[in-house]
Formats: C-alpha cells, structure tokens, sequence
C-alpha cells in the first residue's frame, strides 16, 4: 500500500515542491491540480475516501 498526499490550497506550494523533488515517487496532489480547490475540508476527505474504496 502506498501513501498518497492531498495538499489543501493553503499549503506553501515551496513544501509540496521540496517534497516532490527529494522523491518524485510519492504521490502528492495539490487542491488546484486535483480541482478540489475551494471545497471544503470535509468534503475532499469525502471525495478520496470515495476513490479508495
């Protein structure tokens, strides 16, 4: 099982940068490239939860 990462809008986009290029591996969305920006916490826990199944 890997671990995936779902950054909220607010996030230093400097942090998810650094992160992804120590190891391009792991699996790290931001709120604007996975269109969840705007939403509601709850809500994008709610969605990933969906997709996980």
């Amino acid at each position: 099982m890997s671990v995936r990462f779902q950054a909220d809008a607010d996030l230093n986009q400097a942090i998810v940068a650094d992160v992804l290029r120590r190891d391009p591996s792991i699996d790290f969305q931001t709120a604007n490239v996975s269109d969840l920006s705007g939403l509601a916490d709850l809500k994008v826990l709610l969605v990933f939860c969906r997709q996980d199944g």
